[in-house]
This record gives structure tokens, C-alpha cells and sequence, in this order.
């Protein structure tokens, strides 16, 4: 009995302690960039103050510390990177090294592809991707939310899935830091043509995945005319459209699988009169190519 309460005060005094230690500071999320000119201040050593500007390389020449690469870091990381080299070198034992940005030449940020003002947009701090989007106009009916951010410097890529649903796309959000690059795809399209209530071509939103069914549903479903037995696939391959049929009666009763499609192929639902059933590949292909854009809310 004792050695737990004791146990329980031991956990307790730990929880306490833990409480009561300062929460760390957040870093720095801007980056620097070849052209940023840099205060770099040391501690006691008025000496080794320097205003610099970062080169092409990314990096910075400094008294008595030589080549310091910076390109990429925040100013946190920077001074951390300054102070190692001045060890290093053995001229300092505990250097306490300050960098500060006194100018930033990379301050833009270029949004490509699918939005509606596509360009650059000056920022002087990192921002949230939704709110580059959003300067930029938002994205277009046929943008993809599969997006791509190209870090300044070459520091990698990551791609990003903006959801259609709000509390998704918050949860997927990122910094976006001056020098990056966003580009927004365009979306895969798929047709649904012939007797069906709208037909045209529908935006393959979210996960870029849409079966017949859907599509179908889309283009507010076939007609009472329709030929339903008579449904055609057009796959786009390199080009070239191959054409099958599509059991169409069959999926809707869950006899066969619904069919995935993939961007560009075409579904045809005949008119039941003769002188429809009788249309050519060419003919839905260049129907298709015509069709009203529909964008799925």
C-alpha cells in the first residue's frame, strides 16, 4: 500500500514538474534565399558583425568563419549553423550568434495551372496554402486537387490533396514559404453522351475516381428513349479509342461490376430510334470533343 502511494506521488511530483518548464518557442518557418540580405551579429565580438547578402551557391562568407551554407534554414538554424562553423575553426568556444533579415529578394510566390489568376503573389512570411490559393483567385472548375509545391531552393516536392470537404482541407493544409512554386493540375475529364439527361463532360473531382454509375447519375441519368442495352464504353488509349460495350442493365442490378473510369474515356447511352444506334466512334469522339464542361459539386 505504501509503495503505491508512493509510486502515485512519484507520478504526481513528475506531472508538475513537467508542467511548470517554459513551452518551447515556435521557430522561424521563413526560409532565407540566394539574393536575402543578412545581419549576423555575434555576442561581444562587435568585430564580427556583418551585413551580407546570400549568394547564388546559398551560402555567405563570414570574418574568421569562412563559407557558411544558409540557403533553406530559417534564421534559428542559420545562427545555429554559424555558431558550429566559428568552433569548428576553433576561434570561438561558445559563440552566441544572432542572424536577422534585413531583405528579402525571394518574397514571391508563383501559382501555376489551374486557378483563376495564375502568376506570382508577394508574401513577406510563410502563409497557408489556402490563402495563396485564395490570392490567386481560387482554383477553376476543372482544377485537380492533387497539388504539387515546389520548395525554394530545391528543397523537394510535396503533394498535396485539397479535399472537397472543408474539415479535410483544413486538416490537409501547408505552409507555403517565399520561393516556392504551387501548380494545380488540370483534372481528369469524363464524357457521358447520347440519350441521358445532361450530357457533356464531368470533372473527376476529390480522389480522381468516378465509375459508370457515377458519371451516369451526373448527367442527371438516361432518358426514358434511351437504349440502355446498347451502352458503349470509348477508352482513350495513347490516342486511339477502343470501344466495347457496357452491360449497363447488368451493373444496376449488381450483376456485373461497376465499371472505373479513368480521364478522357466517353460513355455513349443510344437513342432508341435506328437512325441514332447506328452512330460511329468518330462521331462520339468528335461530340465529346464539343461537350459543355460540368464541374461536380
Amino acid at each position: 500500500m505504501r509503495k503505491c502511494l508512493g509510486c502515485c506521488l512519484l507520478l504526481f511530483s513528475l506531472a508538475v514538474l513537467r508542467a511548470q518548464e517554459p513551452a518551447a518557442a515556435p521557430q522561424e518557418s521563413l526560409r532565407i534565399g540566394p539574393g536575402d540580405l543578412l545581419h549576423v551579429t555575434v555576442l561581444r565580438e562587435s568585430d564580427l558583425e556583418q551585413r551580407v547578402r546570400v549568394r547564388d551557391s546559398g551560402e555567405i562568407t563570414l570574418p574568421m568563419a569562412g563559407d557558411v551554407k544558409v540557403e533553406g534554414l530559417n534564421t534559428e538554424q542559420a545562427a545555429t549553423a554559424i555558431e558550429q562553423q566559428y568552433i569548428d575553426r576553433q576561434y570561438l568556444r561558445h559563440p552566441v550568434v544572432s542572424v536577422f533579415i534585413e531583405e528579402y529578394a525571394t518574397q514571391t510566390v508563383a501559382v501555376l495551372g489551374q486557378v483563376v489568376k495564375p502568376g506570382t503573389i508577394s508574401i513577406t512570411t510563410a502563409r497557408s496554402l489556402l490563402d495563396i490559393l485564395a490570392m490567386a483567385g481560387g482554383l477553376t472548375e476543372t482544377a485537380d486537387r492533387h497539388i504539387t509545391i515546389e520548395r525554394s531552393g530545391g528543397n523537394g516536392l510535396v503533394e498535396v490533396f485539397l479535399s472537397n470537404h472543408a474539415d479535410d482541407a483544413f486538416n490537409a493544409n501547408v505552409k507555403i514559404f517565399p520561393g516556392d512554386r504551387i501548380v494545380v493540375p488540370k483534372a481528369g475529364i469524363v464524357y457521358v453522351l447520347g440519350d441521358v439527361g445532361r450530357p457533356g463532360g464531368y470533372v473527376m473531382q476529390n480522389e480522381s475516381r468516378m465509375t459508370a454509375l457515377q458519371a451516369i447519375a451526373m448527367a442527371a441519368g438516361v432518358n426514358k428513349t434511351a437504349a440502355e442495352s446498347r451502352a458503349r464504353i470509348l477508352h482513350n488509349n495513347n490516342g486511339q479509342y477502343e470501344e466495347r460495350d457496357l452491360p449497363l442493365k447488368e451493373i444496376e442490378r449488381g450483376e456485373a461490376p461497376d465499371e472505373l473510369l479513368v480521364a478522357d474515356d466517353v460513355i455513349f447511352i443510344p437513342f432508341s430510334f435506328g437512325k441514332n444506334i447506328a452512330i460511329g466512334t468518330s462521331a462520339i469522339v468528335t461530340s465529346a470533343s464539343s461537350a459543355l464542361i460540368y464541374a461536380g459539386r
